[in-house]
């Protein structure tokens, strides 16, 4: 699974101006993701920019006041290199309508660059640039949850769905209940989700499913940790573990998981990715092995227990045994 956050589409935008003409004077989004791409483009180099429909009808957005020069304010008529620029091309659909339409415009297709930053393959007939390549399966922050793979996914609730609770409100109380009935929406599907996991108690199932019936949010199954208290769930520790062995059993390819520690807790446990939404990023079995060893050694503990860890690897049970019996300790 490869994934994509929008600073990650910033940087390769950046990266990869040097390959787009010079000479560009208006960049035209697709709606809706490529006028993200458009955005981000037209703030870097500094031009014009507008949306597929505003520019068959000939109308540029403004510019603001920030950025002011004579080549911000100039009008349609006066376009000579026009960049038709979408977030994405994989089958190419949305390109070869935007062609159309562009074409309907009457404007000469020698003054058009068709463009996407990211595609699965380098060429199509419908673009004249890759930005670069991002072979499917794939996912985009801006998309991911209305994204096919949540059908495959186990998704958290509390800052996925929705917003964390606050410290006043998570009482497991009163005021908790008013969180649960009044939960701000984060991230709202748009697709059945496979398996809702959270670290939620299982006496607030009701209200947890009649917030979700509210907001029209479908799924599969909801899971929720079987414990009497909030005391007793931060004695245990368990959020990770549970959330981690529900997906280890489960047929999801993806874990979509609100706080770092947890994800990559998550992902260490079950062997299988995580998508964390506080870092946007995927966090992956080998990664998460690796974010661990780097936090161990930066604590005294952490580093002797890699190193006997390292002599272990190296020399064999027996023949790391045979080494501490040749030291000698301090007296």
């Amino acid at each position: 699974m490869q994934y994509r956050s929008i600073a990650d589409m910033n940087a390769t935008i950046a990266r990869n101006l040097h390959r787009l003409p010079g000479d560009i004077d208006l960049v035209v989004g697709i709606p809706r993701s490529g006028m993200l791409a458009a955005n981000l483009l037209s703030l870097t180099a500094n031009i014009q920019m507008t949306d597929l429909d505003s520019f068959v009808a000939g109308k540029i957005f403004s510019s603001g006041i920030t950025k002011r020069s004579a080549a911000l304010g100039r009008s349609m008529a006066e376009m000579r290199r026009i960049l038709i620029l979408d977030d994405s091309i994989n089958g190419g659909s949305a390109m070869r309508e935007a062609r159309v339409k562009a074409a309907a415009a009457g404007i000469p297709r020698d003054r058009l660059i068709f463009a996407a930053v990211y595609g699965s393959y380098e060429r199509y007939e419908e673009t004249d640039f890759v930005l670069e390549v991002v072979q499917q399966p794939r996912l985009f922050q801006w998309n991911f949850m209305h994204h096919k793979f949540l059908g495959q996914s186990c998704v958290d609730i509390d800052g996925v769905l929705c917003l964390d609770p606050t410290n006043d409100e998570n009482d497991d109380g009163p005021a908790y209940l008013r969180f649960l009935a009044e939960a701000h929406p984060l991230y709202v599907p748009t697709r059945k989700i496979a398996s809702l996991v959270t670290s939620r108690l299982e006496k607030y199932r009701s209200e947890t499913e009649d917030w979700l019936a509210r907001r029209g949010i479908e799924y599969d199954e909801l899971v929720m940790l079987d414990l009497p208290s909030k005391e007793e769930r931060q004695r245990l520790a368990a959020h990770g573990r549970f959330k981690a062995e529900v997906y280890r059993r489960s047929n999801a390819v993806l874990f979509i998981e609100s706080e770092h520690g947890q994800a990559v807790n998550i992902a260490k446990l079950s062997g299988k990715p995580v998508l964390c939404v506080e870092t946007h990023e995927i966090i992956t079995p080998a990664s998460a092995l690796v974010r661990e060893r780097l936090n161990l050694a930066k604590t005294a503990e952490g580093r002797h227990a890699l190193l006997k860890a390292a002599a272990r690897a190296m020399l064999g049970e027996r023949g790391y045994e045979a080494l501490k019996s040749k030291v000698r300790k301090p007296a």
